[in-house]
Order: C-alpha cells, then sequence, then structure tokens
C-alpha cells in the first residue's frame, strides 16, 4: 500500500509526524510526503521536520505565500502531476488549510481515495477560509476521520454517509502525550526569556479575521499590552503577523511587559504552554493544547471550532471588540476556579486507529 501524505503548515507537520510514526512500524505501507511550502520560514517548517523526525518530505512544492485562489491553485496543479507520478492507494489530509483542499480536490479528480484526518469540525463562519476548506474537503473524502462526537454530529447533519465517518479521536492529544514528555527536557527557554513557571501569560496571534483587519489587530495589540502591566506576556510572532503590524503601522512599545520574540520550535512552543499560566490564542491547535497540558485559555474569536471546551469551562471565547474588554476579560478569567477536566479527544491512540482503517479500507 502506498500513502500519499500532504502537508504545508506548523500544525499539520505536528498531526502528520504522530500519524507517520505508527505508519514507519506497518510492513508493507509505503508513504510519501508533500510538503506544499505553504509555510516556508525555517522557524515554521524545517524546525518541525527535524524536532519531530519527520522523514523529508519526496517532494517540496515551493509554492510559498499567495493570495487563496493563487496558492490554491498552483497547489493543486502541482499536486496533480505528483499524484500521476507516484500513482498511490490513498491520499492522506489533515485540517483545514489550503493544502488540505488541495491535495483532496487533486486527489478526487484523478480517482484517488481521500482520508481526511480531523474531520468534522465546524465554526460556522464561512467567511473564514478555513471553514470552507474543511466542507468541502469533508464533502469528497472517502473516509472521514473525527476527533469529537461532536464533530461525528457536524458531519451526520450534513448527510455525510455513516460508513463513511470514523470517530477516532483526535492525534493532537496523541503527540501531546508522546512530545509532551520530551519538551522542556534540555532547554533554557524560561531562564533566557527570565521567566518563572506560571507567571507569565502565552499569546498567539495569527488568523486572518484578527491580523487582515487593521482596527482588530490594533485592539488586540493595545489589550495584550494593558494585560501585561499584571503579568508578562510572551508573544512568538508568526510571519503573517510580524508583515501586517508593519503594514499597519501599528508599534510595540517597547517598554511593556508584552514581550515579541521570533517563532519557536515545537517542543519549545509545548514547554512555553505547560508552563504558562494562560494562554491567549487565536489558534484552532493552541485552544486544544492549552486543554491537554491543563492550562486555561482565552480564544480572542467571535466562535471556535473546539466549543466543548468552552461549554465546560476551561476556554472563553473573548470578540475582541475593545483593548478594554480583552483586558477585564481575560483578568477575570484568569482568576476563576477551573473544573476537572473529561476525557474529550481519545485514548490517545488516534493515529493506531487511523492506519489500521486505512490498511482495511
Amino acid at each position: 500500500m502506498k500513502i500519499l501524505t500532504v502537508v504545508g503548515a506548523r500544525p499539520q507537520f505536528i498531526k502528520a509526524a504522530t500519524v507517520s510514526r505508527i505508519i514507519q512500524k506497518e510492513q508493507g505501507i509505503e508513504e510519501i510526503l508533500v510538503h506544499t511550502g505553504q509555510h516556508y520560514d525555517a522557524g515554521m517548517s524545517q524546525v518541525f521536520f527535524n524536532e519531530l523526525e519527520i522523514p523529508e518530505p519526496k517532494y517540496n512544492l515551493g509554492i510559498g505565500s499567495l493570495p487563496h485562489g493563487a496558492q490554491t491553485g498552483r497547489m493543486l496543479e502541482a499536486l496533480e502531476t505528483v499524484i500521476q507520478q507516484e500513482k498511490p492507494n490513498w491520499v492522506l489530509v489533515y485540517g483545514d488549510t489550503n493544502s488540505t483542499l488541495a491535495g483532496a480536490l487533486a486527489a478526487v479528480k484523478l480517482h484517488i481515495p481521500v482520508g481526511h484526518v480531523e474531520a468534522g469540525l465546524r465554526s460556522f463562519n464561512r467567511t473564514m477560509p478555513e471553514e470552507i476548506n474543511r466542507i468541502l474537503t469533508d464533502h469528497i473524502a472517502s473516509i472521514l476521520f473525527a476527533p469529537t462526537e461532536t464533530a461525528v454530529k457536524h458531519l451526520h447533519h450534513e448527510g455525510i454517509a455513516q460508513d463513511k465517518i470514523h470517530l477516532v479521536g483526535d492525534v493532537m492529544y496523541d503527540a501531546a502525550l508522546f512530545y509532551g514528555e520530551k519538551a522542556g527536557i534540555n532547554t533554557k527557554l524560561l531562564p533566557s526569556l527570565e521567566l518563572e513557571p506560571k507567571q507569565y501569560f502565552l499569546a498567539t496571534i495569527h488568523r486572518a479575521e484578527n491580523t487582515d483587519d487593521a482596527k482588530r489587530l490594533s485592539i488586540i495589540m493595545e489589550g495584550l499590552k494593558q494585560l501585561s502591566t499584571q503579568m508578562p506576556i510572551i508573544l512568538p510572532l508568526h510571519p503573517r503577523t510580524k508583515t501586517k503590524l508593519a503594514d499597519q503601522n501599528i508599534a510595540i512599545d517597547g517598554t511593556s511587559n508584552l514581550r515579541i520574540i521570533e517563532p519557536v520550535g515545537y517542543l519549545d512552543m509545548v514547554h512555553l504552554e505547560k508552563q504558562a499560566k494562560l494562554i491567549i490564542t487565536d489558534s484552532g491547535g493552541v485552544q486544544k493544547e492549552a486543554y491537554f497540558h491543563g492550562v486555561p485559555c482565552a480564544v480572542l474569536r467571535d466562535e471556535t471550532e473546539w466549543q466543548e471546551l468552552v461549554d465546560l469551562g476551561w476556554n472563553i471565547l473573548i470578540s475582541p471588540k475593545s483593548a478594554d474588554y480583552i483586558y477585564h476579560t481575560i483578568d477575570e478569567f484568569a482568576r476563576k476556579k477551573f473544573p476537572a477536566k473529561l476525557d474529550l479527544y481519545g485514548d490517545g491512540h488516534s493515529c493506531n486507529k487511523i492506519v489500521t482503517l486505512l490498511k482495511e479500507s
């Protein structure tokens, strides 16, 4: 059996690493890894392949940053050529990026079955490119690997055949268990930043809805600066956010306790997450990673794909309508008592289930 895996962005590298680790143990399965180049910055790409011990991609398409239509179109064209050359039994895609949709479209048009890892997520906001990507991918995939019961219900409501849907759990939980033990073993990151465990907030901001809107991005940055008067905030700056801050002339006051650092590798990021008092993010993956590590999370978005974490009380949705609102809401949230954690995301063996299902299908 030959599986062609398509990845292109940081979260996909992490998810693919967990599944690839199981595939490598299997006899009779060959995996061909294709990197679209969607995340091309070394801090967002190569470091993850090195740390997670992912095999080097056989193909690096080098598409890079482009408008959505151009980027997806070029990926589709390049992936079609790769699939024709490799003739895989399955094309495996992850999540909700342009790489996901391009991989699924290229495969289905060549009559190659598609497996979609992290199927069934919905924010119900169709202005988000990710929402369109995940809906289209789910409806053309041959096998859908759902992380939660909620995701399964979404797929049922959309009329997807029951025999295509499999509740396997969340591969990110597998990753948190496996790589979480390695995080922080050899790092000197906290001392280098002059930080103590549970004495700082960690923030990540990168989504288009926050970075492409100058007013919204300015409000978020001002809210973080206000919060940093109460607790140091560490912000590993995503390349997209760095560019938008410069384009929109949004300055960071160097005297504040909001500390901008370069993007960090996965293991260092997990270490920062585990040791933070609270995480502030607009990332889908970081919302869950926070929960896996028992850290409360403030989500700077209008909606989330992981509503169960909001319902449970570990996460809070904060629409960034004003800096004062961000400051006061997070300050109050950080002081509350958090409930016991529940097993929402499987048993840590999602990847084994995915590989087994691919072998049997």
